[in-house]
């Protein structure tokens, strides 16, 4: 049985509600209040955490203008040089404790992806719950060993990697000290089609790492998440925004709020209907149960008459003998006179 987790003062695994994150990512467009109203829109769609990501384009890469630093492959970032699409997309350092007090008084955990060392140095001193390790990062081993070293619970994102990987970024974040993992499915496309997601890896990958196991989503839409949730995945992460309409590199491919509140509404209708394994009557069946199928007299009959099947049939409701004894009650007789629409029972056959 794979393990559970706590993040903050919420317990996190089978059993437990699933733990939705809102990514703040870029959506913020570089203006602090509104990432502010973002985290307020998360707070109001349901979500328990809001995510950010902690870095400057130089702790990311460098400025240089050589094809290896150039965006391609279709993306919706291809010709960008990624020093300044990272100059673009950071969240000021300086903003992440005032907007981690924004998310306290709402109630909300707040961590954020660390890209380099000195940003978990920086996540340490602002006390975050957890750290988070990027799809991209998750072969950056200096840097998972330095998260693990925290004792802090650690999220790994998987886009991309292969199983050797995942293990390799495992066992690192275990022999640094790392006792409470989780892993995210994640499919690194934005946004990320359908067909390329690959659900069912989820329950594989807790069989193979008894770790809690959530999905990190880039698809368009609700879809992608309930099904992770019914596949046992016990957080699910995707980026909000307050309008794809919005300028910004991450905008295309993020939840709106009425969306966002929509996913966490279904996510939490599909954990309950989850429930446990049970057979039998469940809450309110019971009031149909009197409707299933009995042996009912269906006409009138006189002492001595013979049960055949145009007098006894097995009909609804069911307040008669059980459709079982069918053959044993055909043929036998009337042990007295019976008016049409009496439920069957042994002291009316001989």
């Amino acid at each position: 049985m794979p393990a559970s987790m706590r993040i903050g003062k919420r317990e996190i695994g089978l059993g437990h509600p699933v733990y939705v994150v809102a990514e703040l990512s870029a959506n913020h467009n570089q203006s602090f209040d509104q990432a502010v109203r973002i985290i307020k829109a998360a707070k109001e769609a349901g979500a328990d955490a809001i995510k950010l990501q902690t870095y400057t384009a130089d702790t990311m890469t460098m400025p240089s203008q050589r094809e290896y630093f150039q965006v391609r492959g279709g993306t919706l970032w291809d010709g960008r040089i990624l020093y300044d699409l990272y100059c673009e997309a950071y969240t000021p350092w300086e903003w992440q404790p005032k907007l981690q007090q924004v998310a306290k008084d709402l109630g909300m955990d707040f961590f954020s992806s660390a890209f380099d060392g000195t940003a978990v140095n920086f996540l340490e001193k602002m006390n975050v719950p957890v750290h988070k390790i990027a799809s991209c990062e998750l072969v950056d081993i200096p840097l998972i060993q330095i998260m693990a070293r925290t004792g802090k619970p650690l999220i790994l994102s998987t886009g991309m990697a292969t199983q050797e990987e995942i293990d390799e970024a495992v066992e690192t974040a275990r022999r640094a000290g790392a006792r409470e993992i989780a892993l995210l499915k994640c499919t690194s496309a934005y946004p990320a089609p359908a067909e390329d997601m690959n659900l069912r890896t989820i329950p594989e990958m807790m069989r193979r790492y008894q770790l809690v196991v959530g999905l990190s989503d880039h698809t368009m839409g609700l879809a992608a998440p309930v099904a992770a949730v019914a596949l046992g995945a016990g957080i699910i992460e995707k980026h909000l925004a307050l309008s794809r309409s919005l300028p910004g590199p991450d905008s295309a491919f993020s939840l709106e709020p009425d969306e966002f509140k929509a996913m966490v509404e279904a996510v939490r209708v599909a954990e309950k209907a989850l429930g446990e394994v049970h057979f039998g009557v469940s809450g309110k069946e019971a009031v149909g149960r009197p409707f299933r199928r009995s042996l009912f007299v269906v006409r009138d009959m006189i002492e001595g008459e013979t049960f055949t099947s145009s007098n006894v049939r097995s009909i609804r409701p069911g307040q008669g003998l059980h459709t079982r004894h069918l053959p044993e009650v055909l043929g036998k007789k009337a042990a007295r006179n019976i008016d049409g629409g009496t439920p069957l029972s042994w002291d009316l056959v001989v």
